[in-house]
């Protein structure tokens, strides 16, 4: 596409936006290919950019926020400070891409190849990371509070310094991450792959790492206060099962049971 009929597009949709819909044309920029396009600062607002090719794309604190990048190809591109709030990157390929500063918060990153992105100061607060590829990503210092990263795979990652209170990390793939420094608390890492992580100095405050895999980890002074690290359930197979065992041994003993407590034990945290 060339830059006259990108400029086109781009006006009809800023008049779009700013008449709610009454005037202009949405973007509509579906398999569109803008290869080593310069979009900075463009307003992009609500535009569908489905599949769109965007590599080497120059997006310098472009306004994304609720676009539709769905399996959009941003390999390369230059997204530093752009505005991807609740955008839908379902899918997109952001190898290498730079997001510094980006806010992705509440953005749709499901499936997303993120291979040595550049997320440092990121604001991926909410975000949807489920089964994202994040091997050898640049996220420190990034907000990622709440995130959904069940089942990415985050191998080493650098991760010092992020926030991920309160993060689903459920079965996420970790190994040789540094998360030294990192905010875990209340983290939900249960069955986690954590071999050879970097943790030293991490905050796992009440974090669940039941099942999780610790093998050659450093913990070095890091905080484990109420942190779970496995459940044991003493169970029986019902009242009324245990009530007739105990009443065959009184009976065999001569005796009578009057009234007979049934009470559960469940241990589950460590306070160091």
């Amino acid at each position: 596409m060339n830059a006259q009929e990108l400029n086109r597009i781009l006006n009809q949709h800023a008049l779009w936006l700013r008449t709610n819909g009454a005037e202009g044309t949405m973007a509509n920029l579906y398999g569109a290919n803008l290869e080593g396009a310069n979009l900075e600062k463009a307003n992009l607002e609500k535009a569908n950019l489905e599949k769109a090719n965007l590599t080497d794309a120059y997006l310098y604190c472009a306004n994304l926020e609720v676009a539709n990048l769905y399996g959009a190809n941003l390999k390369d591109a230059n997204l530093e400070c752009a505005n991807l709030e609740c955008a839908n990157l379902e899918g997109a390929n952001l190898v290498e891409a730079n997001l510094e500063r980006a806010n992705l918060v509440e953005a749709n990153l499901e499936r997303a190849n993120l291979y040595g992105a550049n997320l440092i100061g990121a604001n991926l607060e909410g975000a949807n990371l489920k089964l994202a590829n994040l091997v050898y990503a640049y996220l420190e210092c990034a907000n990622l509070e709440c995130a959904n990263l069940e089942c990415a795979n985050l191998y080493g990652a650098n991760l010092e310094c992020a926030n991920l209170e309160g993060a689903n990390l459920e079965r996420a793939y970790l190994v040789r991450a540094n998360l030294k420094d990192a905010n875990l608390s209340v983290a939900n890492l249960v069955y986690a792959n954590l071999e050879r992580a970097y943790l030293v100095r991490a905050n796992l405050k009440d974090a669940n790492l039941e099942g999780a895999n610790l093998t050659d980890a450093n913990l070095e002074k890091a905080n484990l206060a109420g942190t779970i690290l496995e459940k044991k359930e003493t169970t029986v197979s019902s009242e009324s099962n245990l009530r007739a065992k105990f009443d065959e041994l009184a009976k065999s003993l001569g005796l009578k049971i009057v009234s007979l407590k049934v009470e559960k034990t469940i241990v589950e945290t460590i306070d160091l």
